[in-house]
């Protein structure tokens, strides 16, 4: 049993979490929702006793933790941050082997068993296969799941997760949510784990918290929740909440805001994105005043997908967690033809949305000039097992045109614009 009472948390003068009172106990996946700065983060600190609260106390089996000793809350506790940092090229087996250090006694060598329990925690998240690699040769998403087979192999009672699918693309995503359920019900183990899909919320966790302003806005059941009220008034967006009792998936619809700009201009430039992942969002905002913009494809619930309605773009999507469909691939194919320039974002690329990539290479084939934004090396964002890196040759080679960054698009488009005025 975890408890937290009368939890106040400051930053200097400014608090930062009020009044946190919760319990939760073993065999529950606890996820923690709210808007960004509503102290998600920080009630996770508290509780592996990284930031000490000003008032309250977190006991664990009524044992409070300010009292335990660093090496007794290791072995019953482990943590997955949000961003990892790590010095030195160890491999990957030696990162996780870290986890073991709470039960070796001083100047005790790893033995056997360390190295099973290594091994389980590797497969256990799927990545063996990258046990002698460097941890500076791993990708964003090869290193989060070293990371997380790293606190598994602490063997705690209790795992704090903070965003643990953030670098992962839709497949790992799963995989990891369904291990962190695998593991509250069979090694009846606590996950408290902050998430920002809340679709990913409703369908996996058994208890949501939503915070906002310090505040625990909202504890219960996902259905008790993740509420069309609750939602508006806590991300203070005008959102509705469905739920499908067919696919136990939750969706947010977002009411389209009236166009600013009732009758496209003539000859204005029509520009196609291809992104996903929140990484379209910012270009959207950008482009949709000044030229007329599509997308696709994008699977629904994605960031992209939501911003893309919210500005009333065109755009082609897919059912979330689905690879791109044949009839999907043609539609975005089709908006392709009708536009002047086609834009390429620095997104994830996996096997649910590699055909997104063929897209930019039939794009350069139909004589549209493609920009591709390449900021993020593909090598780190790819999770194609080196397809999508092969694409990205064939697409340099072939006359793509690699910016890097948005601010560099930019000025590309405005030139491109002024060359081509009707």
């Amino acid at each position: 049993m975890l408890n937290v009472k009368e939890i106040d948390v400051y930053y200097g003068d400014v608090k930062i979490l009020e009044k946190i009172n919760f319990s939760t106990k073993e065999g529950k996946l606890l996820g923690i929702i709210g808007p960004n700065g509503s102290g998600k983060t920080t009630l996770l600190k508290v509780i592996s006793r990284i930031l000490k609260p000003r008032v309250g106390t977190v006991l664990l089996d009524e044992s409070d933790i300010s009292k335990m000793r660093r090496d007794e809350i290791a072995r019953k506790m482990a943590v997955v941050p949000q961003e990892t940092s790590i010095s030195f090229p160890f491999t990957a087996m030696e990162i996780v082997l870290m986890g073991r250090t709470p039960h070796l006694k001083r100047f005790e060598n790893e033995g056997s068993k360390d190295f099973d329990i290594a091994k389980k925690c590797m497969k256990l998240t799927n990545c063996l296969e990258l046990a002698e690699r460097r941890i500076d040769e791993l990708s964003g998403g090869e290193l989060q799941k070293v990371v997380i087979a790293r606190a598994l192999a602490q063997e705690p009672k209790v795992l704090l997760m903070d965003e643990p699918t953030s670098h992962l693309d839709i497949k790992n995503q799963i995989e990891i949510m369904e291990l962190m359920k695998r593991l509250t019900k069979e090694d009846r183990m606590i996950v408290i784990a902050v998430i920002h899909d809340l679709s990913m919320a409703y369908i996996y966790c058994d208890e949501v918290m939503l915070l906002k302003d310090g505040n625990i806005f909202s504890f219960g059941v996902p259905d008790e929740v993740l509420t069309s009220e609750n939602i508006r008034e806590a991300f203070c967006v005008q959102a509705s909440v469905k739920k499908d009792p067919l696919t136990n998936s939750l969706s947010l619809v977002i009411p389209r805001k009236e166009k600013k700009r009732k009758i496209k201009e003539k000859g204005l430039l029509k520009i196609h994105i291809i992104c996903g992942g929140g990484s379209g969002s910012t270009l959207m905002h950008s482009l949709n005043e000044k030229y007329e913009v599509t997308a696709g494809v994008i699977h629904k619930f994605d960031t992209d997908f939501e911003v893309a309605k919210s500005f009333d773009i065109d755009v082609v999507s897919e059912l979330p967690f689905s690879p791109i469909s044949d009839e999907k691939f043609k539609e975005n194919l089709n908006m392709i033809k009708r536009s002047d320039i086609v834009i390429m974002t620095d997104m994830p690329i996996g096997f649910g949305n590699i055909k997104n990539l063929y897209s930019a290479i039939y794009a350069i084939e139909n004589k549209k000039e493609v920009l591709i934004i390449d900021e993020t090396p593909i090598e780190e964002r790819d999770f194609t097992n080196g397809e999508a890196t092969e694409i990205f040759k064939r697409l340099r080679e072939n006359g793509g045109i690699f910016l890097k960054d948005t601010h560099k698009l930019l000025n590309f488009l405005k030139d491109f614009f002024e060359k081509n005025k009707k």
